[in-house]
């Protein structure tokens, strides 16, 4: 579902015209998520850590609109909820490729879409392993579980109005019992701000460490 903004009562107008098209901006940052008690609770439950974490940054990016904005036929608006579309290794050739799974409120929903998909398609080459286009709502979020990073940042050199933020995540690391995981968010100022970023952490923060009531 995607609804209109109405550009009379909007609050950020105005910055979204300074920063779309006076000053276009993005900007990116990276922070180090606690997932202690996310690795356990998925341990426990006998779950893939990758498909709770995509669930886990989609369900906290649809609880704000800002992060949801796109243009869709020469209008501005937002989705009722962000789809993940994210890249799955071809370990013989060291090559990815794109898939989506339809975001739900069930988690356990999820996660079987997410196998269904790996099995239908995990192994199919090409950009897109899945037949069809990702859906209007797709927004890119995945993973380099190789490399514990400090900053990572994703920049388009293509313009368009593309307003949905981009997630990538890194090598977890162990420390004293204490296990985090860098977490990078690429934004378009256009329609989101820092409270925006902040909110969005502090929510799949409280999220992870309460996974257990969603599995």
């Amino acid at each position: 579902m995607f609804t209109p903004i109405d550009f009379s009562t909007w609050p950020r107008r105005e910055l979204f015209y300074h920063f779309s098209k006076m000053a276009p901006t993005g900007y990116s940052l990276t922070v180090n998520m606690d997932v202690t008690k996310l690795r356990r609770t998925v341990k426990a439950a006998g779950v893939k850590f990758f498909p709770a974490y995509l669930w886990l940054v989609t369900r906290c990016l649809n609880e704000q609109p800002e992060f949801k904005c796109a243009v869709k036929d020469g209008q501005l608006g937002y989705y009722d909820t962000l789809t993940p579309l994210y890249a799955t290794m071809h370990p013989e050739t060291h090559t990815i490729s794109l898939m989506w799974t339809e975001y739900c409120e069930s988690f356990p929903e999820f996660h079987r879409r997410y196998i269904e998909n790996q099995e239908q398609y995990g192994d199919h080459h090409g950009v897109l392993s899945q037949p069809g286009v990702p859906p209007e709502n797709a927004y890119t979020v995945s993973c380099i579980p190789w490399v514990n990073f400090t900053h990572f940042s994703v920049h388009s050199y293509e313009k368009k109005d593309y307003f949905f933020p981009s997630v990538e995540a890194g090598k977890m690391d162990e420390t004293a019992g204490k296990w985090t995981m860098p977490l990078s968010l690429t934004c378009h100022h256009a329609t989101t701000d820092g409270w925006h970023v902040h909110r969005f952490l502090e929510r799949l923060q409280e999220s992870m460490d309460g996974f257990g009531a969603f599995v």
